[in-house]
């Protein structure tokens, strides 16, 4: 058998060197250098002969049927919407998140209660002792006796597929995809060369074969998904899953989707017994309703296409230390500073010398504009030491010269608040489609004064 010759290239400028090197010698670089494939003979004697057998001819686009494929349900109504309804046949689908945050969790309970589905886990980074001691802790055998789930664990490449041909499953998750090496190249799992290998591999696999794989990925201290950023290119959905540890709310994003929206949202909550689906995220964010003190205000938001009521507190004081105090927690400090500027050039308010406190209750962190209503309105009942009704909802842009700008899908925030059964929603002025009558009034403003006007005469 040949020997299956490999070169190095830099990642910088793309030079190429037949032995790696410290530094690139032509651009100058150091530690650019990656291995890659220079002969793909012989790697085919590490594929399975289904692929390889695997005859590929054009087709006419015309040809082609387009009709939508059916999809896979794996049984977790979070995880499906994320995905668009369900797993596409063939697909390559790749999972990151911070250390510890629940990926491998959620996937093995997936596994675990799609009893319809035959599950293949591989497992590079646990034992198969290991896996069952979690799978017990998620209550298995109460989701089922687990016949349908199967524990691999192997991180090469070749071995997996024999394995996979064998067993002939109808899932396949990878944990993790930095655990994988393949003996095409000869450097160390975990490697730029390795990952992108191992995972070109287990693409042509999904697409030749039509069973979809999940890999799960770990990510850098920036927070991206560790390995090349080709590796996010490949893949056919990339999901982040994220939450803060010191909450028991996780969050399931998808940052790409070929064949679905990435603007959908999972929302699970992390319970000793595993990940729990949350029924009704506002009920939760918003807790008890009762009669709360002043700086406190409920703002309609939209993450994604999900419509959500999140709770913002305020708290405002006198700066005793000299220099004003801003701290804002789960919304953009910088933003919260202009909001502030516009209070006090545009409305009259002297908040240069209060120290400003600014925390979105259960831990969520909102970006989109339309919070800024809700933080101005907490940020002045503070001030003034005046409560909000609890029965209020907000949801606008303020802009520089103290207008309130609309803001998307004014119906969805409005039919969530009436659901949840607030009495009147603050919407800016000139939002098409507003309804005249229902459960909820319908404020219309164009200004701050206009809210203020309403709600504290």
């Amino acid at each position: 058998m040949a020997k299956l010759r490999s070169q190095y290239v830099c990642r910088n400028c793309g030079a190429v060197h037949a032995q790696w090197m410290g530094q690139c010698s032509n651009c100058k670089q150091w530690n650019t250098l990656v291995e890659e494939v220079r002969d793909r003979v012989e790697e085919r004697q590490g594929t399975p002969a289904s692929i390889r057998q695997r005859d590929q001819r054009p087709v006419a686009i015309a040809d082609i049927s387009a009709e939508d494929g059916p999809r896979i349900p794996l049984g977790d109504r979070e995880l499906d919407r994320v995905l668009g309804g369900g797993v596409v046949p063939g697909s390559l689908i790749l999972i990151g998140g911070d250390p510890g945050i629940g990926k491998s969790t959620l996937m093995l309970q997936t596994a675990l209660r799609a009893r319809h589905l035959s599950t293949l886990y591989v497992s590079g980074e646990e034992s198969a002792q290991q896996v069952k001691m979690r799978a017990e802790r998620l209550g298995g055998q109460g989701q089922g006796d687990g016949s349908n789930c199967f524990v691999l664990t192997e991180t090469n490449t070749q071995n997996i597929f024999k394995q996979i041909e064998g067993l002939q499953p109808g899932l396949v998750v990878v944990d993790s995809v930095q655990t994988l090496h393949t003996a095409v190249l000869d450097g160390s799992p975990g490697t730029v060369g390795q990952v992108r290998e191992c995972t070109s591999e287990l693409m042509r696999f999904a697409k030749a074969t039509g069973i979809p794989v999940v890999l799960i990925g770990h990510i850098t201290k920036d927070g991206a998904i560790a390995g090349p950023k080709v590796l996010e290119h490949m893949v056919d959905c990339v999901l982040q899953f994220e939450g803060d540890r010191d909450h028991a709310y996780r969050l399931l994003r998808p940052l790409k989707n070929r064949f679905g929206s990435t603007n959908e949202l999972g929302i699970y909550e992390m319970q000793g017994s595993g990940l729990a689906i949350v029924e009704d995220p506002s009920q939760v964010l918003l807790g008890d309703r009762g009669p709360r003190p002043s700086g406190v205000c409920v703002a309609a938001t939209m993450d994604g296409m999900r419509p959500l009521l999140v709770e913002v507190q305020a708290l405002v004081s006198s700066a005793v230390y000299g220099t004003p105090q801003r701290s804002a927690t789960g919304f953009d400090l910088r933003r919260m500073n202009m909001l502030l500027a516009v209070l006090e050039k545009r409305c009259g308010f002297r908040l240069g010398q209060k120290d400003v406190f600014l925390n979105l209750a259960g831990g969520f962190r909102v970006e989109e504009p339309a919070i800024d209503l809700a933080v101005v309105c907490a940020v002045l009942g503070s001030n003034a030491d005046i409560a909000v009704p609890m029965d209020c909802c907000f949801a606008g842009e303020v802009g520089l010269t103290g207008e309130v700008r609309p803001v998307t899908r004014t119906e969805q925030r409005i039919a969530e608040a009436a659901k949840l059964g607030f009495a009147r929603a603050f919407v800016p002025k000139g939002t098409k489609g507003l309804p005249t009558s229902g459960p909820i009034e319908v404020v219309p403003v164009g200004r701050v004064d206009e809210v203020l006007g309403h709600l504290f005469g």
